[in-house]
């Protein structure tokens, strides 16, 4: 994954906030497949194909750019496109290594403005959430009560007790993120500020 440039990051549990991007991607499916799916829902998966087909050449907000164009430098060839024809590229197939150092330039200039666009995007969330946050801060030592929701056979979530605790705060990582931990022998957990509402002073 380094040879990629590929950096491998971990979400706490029970957080999808922290996994946004792909948490997001999951809601188009599920939004997608629940139009389409029968009425038993067993054709989920024969979906899916049709899905990828749309997502691929759909334009995204956040980059203006359709997933194919970033992937490949060129729109996909849609139903469509077979049927009334699709218009080659100029000079495409007589000038092949003309077209591959082309297409080279117009993916590295597709792939710096989508990175553009991508971190105003970023940005502009980041803020919208710094103005609509609480600060809150525990410090190593504090004892908290962690949110931890369960279900058991036979009995209603709505009337059980979703909180863990007391846990002790044993290093902050970050502003959002602590390693807690229930006794000196159990395993620590790291989790995220969110489900650390109580405090047991």
């Amino acid at each position: 994954m380094k040879i990629l440039g590929i950096k491998k990051t971990r979400t706490t549990a029970l957080h999808p906030q922290s996994n946004g991007m792909v948490e997001r991607h999951n809601i188009t499916i599920c939004h997608y497949l629940s139009k389409f799916v029968s009425e038993n829902q067993r054709d989920w998966d024969k979906l899916v194909p049709l899905f990828l087909l749309s997502y691929r050449s759909s334009q995204h907000e956040s980059t203006t750019y359709t997933p194919s164009m970033l992937t490949s430098g060129r729109e996909m060839k849609l139903p469509t496109d077979l049927i009334l024809g699709h218009p080659l590229e100029e000079n495409q197939e007589r000038y092949l290594p003309e077209f591959v150092e082309n297409l080279r330039e117009r993916l590295n200039r597709i792939h710096r403005f989508a990175s553009e666009k991508l971190k105003m995007h970023s940005d502009k969330m980041k803020q919208r959430l710094d103005t609509t946050s609480t600060a809150i801060a525990f410090k190593p030592g504090d004892a908290v009560w962690l949110y931890a929701p369960k279900k058991t056979k036979g009995k209603s979530p709505k009337l059980q007790s979703n909180w863990e605790g007391p846990y002790t705060i044993i290093k902050k990582i970050n502003d959002l993120v602590y390693r807690i931990q229930l006794s000196p022998r159990s395993k620590p957990k790291v989790v995220h500020l969110e489900r650390q509402f109580f405090t047991n002073n």
